[in-house]
């Protein structure tokens, strides 16, 4: 089954262990400024999300949120979330712990293609 989102296993560890220490997740793919369109992560109900804000999936049982307008530019792409040594510019929840989670992507080849136009769109906030 083809997903919008996914997580290296790096990624999936940091995110068990920041939901251990923080309780339930929830990620947007910011695309600010300060932040440098990076994933951020939150607790759970601490980001308001907007009407315009789209679930693309889950990673490590959290919700993965990105704008509608954003989306548009990132739909042909499957967003994979890997986690880096470093410290990221936003309010991210990892960032005191030296790592900071970042957004690879690949494009989706074209039978994936086909079988997202049939799941449809992503449900909106």
């Amino acid at each position: 089954m083809v997903t919008r989102v996914s997580a290296t296993p790096l990624a999936l560890d940091w995110i068990d262990r920041l939901a251990r220490k923080h309780g339930p997740l929830m990620f947007h793919q910011s695309g600010g400024c300060c932040d440098g369109s990076a994933p951020m992560c939150y607790p759970q109900g601490e980001f308001t999300l907007g009407s315009s804000d789209v679930q693309l999936g889950e990673i490590g049982g959290m919700p993965f949120w990105m704008s509608e307008s954003q989306f548009e530019y990132w739909q042909h792409t499957h967003l994979i979330i890997d986690a880096v040594p470093g410290r990221g510019a936003g309010f991210s929840i990892e960032s005191p712990e030296g790592i900071r989670f970042l957004t690879r992507s690949r494009l989706y080849e074209p039978h994936e293609e086909a079988e997202l136009v049939l799941l449809g769109a992503p449900r909106h906030g």
